[in-house]
């Protein structure tokens, strides 16, 4: 059994699991890229997030629920040992009702159709973005009553990026930004320090199916420093790393 754990607050905190402070999420998910780029957009939103790459551990680290039950099942369908569907079937059999939400490479109306009638309860076809994941599972946790952390203001210095208002301000004062430079700076943002080459950073915001010139990325930095930075030509916020790509802060 393969199961991987993150969280803000350890399992056995006694605050957390008296007040609930943490939503906390499941991803099942064989591909390890995949499943690492889930547990990272869902960490960032502020749920404790548990992994697994298969069917039977997921089935089992749900029915050993803790008095902190998870709030929401992020499936895949195609799993090995137990298939996604089977989990589905067997966790509504056993009447647990957690929601779910089944991402797969299976777009046929078919598969959708199979996947919501054993009981998922939204079906996300690969490949996905991550906003798109995230709203989904925020949807499917109000609609099962679930409350879900709010999303926090991203801040650094004079910079406040809003998720929810998709809004950024310097100094107080709002800065327009294209839909790309706000994608940047808001990866960025959540990932403070962090290096990111140019082709990381296509992969992010661009997309796997992007296939234009690389340095579309070095052009969207500058714009952002013209905007973001007091000296642009020495940045504070978006640096580059020489020989591996930018980094914020």
């Amino acid at each position: 059994m393969k199961t991987v754990f993150w969280s803000q607050i350890t399992e056995d905190d006694p605050l957390r699991q008296k007040e609930g402070m943490t939503q906390r999420l499941l991803v099942v998910e064989d591909d390890d890229t995949i499943r690492e780029t889930i547990r990272d957009a869902l960490f960032h939103e502020g749920f404790e997030v548990s992994a697994c790459a298969d069917g039977r551990a997921a089935l089992e680290m749900l029915q050993r629920q803790s008095d902190l039950p998870y709030a929401l099942v992020v499936l895949d369908l195609m799993l090995p040992g137990m298939s996604g569907l089977d989990v589905c079937r067997q966790l509504r059999a056993a009447g647990d009702q957690t929601p779910i939400l089944v991402v797969s490479a299976r777009d046929h109306e078919t598969d959708r159709v199979l996947g919501l009638e054993v009981g998922a309860d939204d079906y996300l076809v690969k490949p996905f973005g991550m906003r798109e994941l995230v709203a989904r599972a925020r949807a499917l946790m109000r609609r099962s009553g679930t409350k879900s952390p709010a999303t926090q203001v991203l801040s650094h210095e004079n910079l406040r990026l809003f998720p929810e208002e998709c809004r950024v301000t310097r100094d107080g004062k709002e800065v327009s930004l294209s839909p790309k430079e706000y994608r940047l700076l808001e990866l960025f943002m959540q990932y403070p320090r962090r290096v990111w080459s140019r082709d990381k950073l296509l992969e992010q915001i661009w997309g796997h199916d992007y296939f234009g010139d690389s340095k579309t990325v070095d052009v969207h930095i500058r714009w952002l420093r013209e905007k973001l930075e007091v000296n642009p030509s020495e940045p504070v916020h978006l640096q580059t790393v020489r020989g591996f790509g930018y980094r914020f802060g």
